[in-house]
């Protein structure tokens, strides 16, 4: 029997397979606490384990990341990182900082099936739905490579559809708040949804937030450029946030993109504000960012402003999102692994 990755395992997981080979269950806390809060992987480092176990786990474990194609930094200081995944396959991840706080979008599949016209990745296909280790090796790959920058929060919104992936999304979840590990607040984590409504329940059992792009103020607006309200309608999509703030207590965050003559109109603002006032929620508009072959463009800032502040005057709890990393094509919509997309890229430092 060959190796596994390491990485591919929560707790629960290694445990069993700890047992299975006949070793205790507490051998599980041991290594975790060692690659995870001290970023030990030589087995012979670490002394807390006998030399005969110490042995066993290069026959055991590889502990192999997704390898660093590109990195590229931004004037505003958000950071890109191209990851290879594998057979001619990568995806992008991001790491935004603001304030004391450094947030890091993380891919979990490579393309998208969900096919939301506004969004670069979606103009993937579906190729490949990522492991544990390779949604790990993102955050670990970023936290070696940006010491300075210590990742505060983690958001699954960088290529693919989250809740399209659920088994290695929330294993790594699992992963990044044990308290043996990383130790990071399950409230840190968010995860976002373009609308599979089945799936919502399980972001409510894995304590992580939720964000839901909502993006069309009615049916019909919201089926035009996002499909899968063919499947789930705003008025399904809402239940289902109600439903995760009686389980959770947490209030959702819709984001909603303006995207200029199709979604931005003060009549939208107000729609917006009627659907959702009567669920717990923040209102994140986000600007569209324009990219190749969208055919959408930015609303002008005026116009951005005049549907903030409509929202406001309605009683909304509004936020806009600063727009970071546009010069980097690291902005929300944005990412896209097929390097020829944007080949702009090429002239930047790595």
């Amino acid at each position: 029997m060959g190796t596994v990755n390491f990485y591919d395992f929560n707790m629960s997981a290694l445990e069993q397979f700890f047992v299975t080979r006949g070793e205790k269950k507490f051998r599980a806390q041991q290594m975790f606490q060692w690659v995870y809060a001290r970023g030990i992987t030589d087995p012979e480092q670490m002394t807390n384990l006998s030399k005969a176990f110490r042995a066993e786990i290069p026959q055991l474990f590889s502990f192999d990341l997704p390898q660093t194609i590109k990195h590229l930094s931004s004037v505003d200081g958000t950071q890109k990182f191209l990851f290879d995944m594998g057979d001619n396959m990568s995806v992008e991840s991001v790491l935004i900082p603001s304030g004391d706080r450094n947030t890091l979008c993380v891919s979990s599949e490579v393309g998208c099936n969900l096919a939301c016209k506004f969004c670069f990745t979606g103009k993937q296909k579906l190729l490949k739905r990522l492991s544990v280790s390779q949604i790990m090796g993102q955050f670990l790959q970023v936290k070696q490579a940006c010491p300075d920058q210590p990742i505060t929060n983690i958001v699954f919104m960088g290529m693919g559809e989250p809740l399209d992936n659920p088994e290695a999304v929330f294993a790594s979840i699992e992963i990044l708040n044990n308290t043996w590990g990383l130790n990071l607040s399950r409230k840190k984590i968010t995860v976002s949804t373009s609308g599979l409504v089945d799936k919502i329940p399980l972001v409510s059992k894995s304590g992580a937030r939720l964000a839901v792009s909502l993006n069309g103020s009615n049916d019909r607006v919201r089926s035009d450029v996002m499909p899968i309200n063919k499947k789930w309608n705003i008025k399904a999509l809402l239940d289902a946030c109600l439903e995760h703030y009686r389980a959770t207590n947490d209030k959702i965050t819709f984001e909603y993109v303006l995207l200029a003559g199709v979604t931005d109109s003060l009549d939208h603002a107000r729609e917006l504000y009627h659907l959702t006032k009567n669920v717990p929620c923040k209102l994140n508009i986000i600007p569209f960012n324009e990219h190749p072959d969208s055919g959408y463009q930015r609303p002008k800032d005026s116009a951005i402003d005049r549907f903030q502040h409509e929202l406001i005057r309605l009683g909304a709890h509004v936020l806009r999102r600063k727009t970071m990393g546009r010069d980097i094509f690291a902005a929300c919509g944005q990412l896209n692994s097929t390097a020829n997309k944007h080949p702009q890229l090429e002239t930047l430092s790595q």
